[in-house]
Formats: C-alpha cells, structure tokens, sequence
C-alpha cells in the first residue's frame, strides 16, 4: 500500500496539482452556495478526481472512477436518465475493476504513469463509424423505455462505452469520445437544472470535465507520440 500510494504521488507538476486544487474548489464551493445534497458533492468530486488522474495516467483514478460509479447511478437513476444509470451499473463498475488490472501491467517504470498509445487510421474509422450506427438504435430502445432526452442520453452512453474501452487500450483517441459525451451531459444536466434547479454539482462536474478532456488530449497525442 505505501509503494502504491508512493508512485501515486510521484512525477506531478506544479500545473497538474493547481489544477487538482482549481477545479475541486470550483465544485465543492458552487455546490455549497446552491445547497447541493451531500451525495452529489461526493459524485462529483470523485469523478473531477477520476478524469484528472485518468489524464496523469494513475492507477488511483480506477478507485475514485469506482466512487464516482456507484454515486452517479443514484443520481441518474433519480432523474430517469435510465441510459445513464445502465451504463453506470452494467458498464463501468466491471470495467474499473478490468482496466485496473490492465493498466497495472502497462506502467512506465520511471514515470510511474501508464504508457500511452495510438490507433491507426483504419481502426478510427471502424469504431467512430460504429459509435454512431450505436446511437441511433439505442436511442430508439431508451425511447421506447419512456427516458428523458433518449438520443442524447445514447449518444452519451455509446460514446462513453466507447471512450472506456480505449482508456482501457490507453489510446490517445479516448480523449476525443470523452469530449463529445461531456457536451452531451452538460446539454443533459443543464436541461434537468433548468426545469427542476436540482443537480448543479453535477454540472458543474460535467464542464470540468470538458476543459479537463481538452488538456488531456493535448497531453496524451503528446506523449504518445514520444513513445512511439
């Protein structure tokens, strides 16, 4: 446990620890004023602390992903974005167990910090190609169903299970898929917040994780360039 948490705080930059800082102080402040309810709080900390750590390549990111799983389906669930809660129960809580293990087997012995990849152009094409057939028929199911936003909310959870299996993959392109399904959610969100003023730290999480997939890309392409 003490080497773990050792090579969790190894190699960090002074930016990546402001921002850490930034942007768990912008939603535990916001949720504050706007009386938030604690689980919502908890939700949305857990996740800004996923996504950032996810960008560092850290093996934590899995245990707060986990969090941030459990909580964030009890939310959805409330707010009947079944879509939503599915892919939170079904989807990412094996895969956190999945792509711990994974990533534990890929991690630079110097940098502490998973090793980054990139897909060919042929596989971009395939999985963009098929993401997209995905929302279309999914969404008619969640129509169906009788769920709020149906082909928003699929477009969110097909480009999401996409995103997941490459950040298992540790390909650069998660980090495009994770772009789209944080305008997505935040177009979701701020529909619920607008007719209900319920769920703002949830929001508030969604757009931190926009500007947070934004800087991770760049990163990531980076990085992974330099391995290659």
């Amino acid at each position: 446990m003490k080497k773990f948490i050792k090579n969790e705080l190894q190699n960090w930059k002074s930016i990546e620890v402001v921002w850490i800082i930034i942007a768990s102080g912008i939603i535990l402040s916001l949720s504050i004023y706007w009386k938030e309810n604690i689980i919502g709080i908890m939700s949305s900390i857990s996740g800004i602390l996923c996504v950032i750590l996810t960008g560092k390549g850290k093996l934590s990111s899995y245990i707060f992903g986990m969090i941030n799983t459990i909580l964030y389906s009890y939310i959805a669930f409330n707010a009947k974005y079944y879509g939503e809660f599915m892919l939170n129960v079904f989807y990412y809580i094996p895969m956190n167990i999945i792509g711990f293990i994974l990533w534990s087997r890929n991690i630079n012995s110097e940098s502490k910090e998973v090793i980054k990849t990139k897909l060919n152009k042929k596989y971009k094409i395939i999985i963009f190609a098929l993401s997209f057939i995905s929302v279309f028929i999914y969404g008619l199911i969640l129509k169906k169903l009788g769920g709020s936003l149906p082909f928003a909310d699929s477009a969110s959870t097909v480009f999401a299970v996409t995103a997941q299996i490459l950040c298992i993959k540790r390909c650069t392109e998660q980090w495009i898929m994770w772009i789209l399904v944080n305008i997505l959610n935040i177009s979701i969100w701020y529909i619920n917040f607008s007719s209900r003023g319920e769920n703002i730290a949830v929001l508030i999480m969604w757009s931190v994780y926009l500007i947070n997939a934004i800087f991770m890309f760049i990163k990531w392409n980076r990085e992974s360039n330099l391995q290659k």
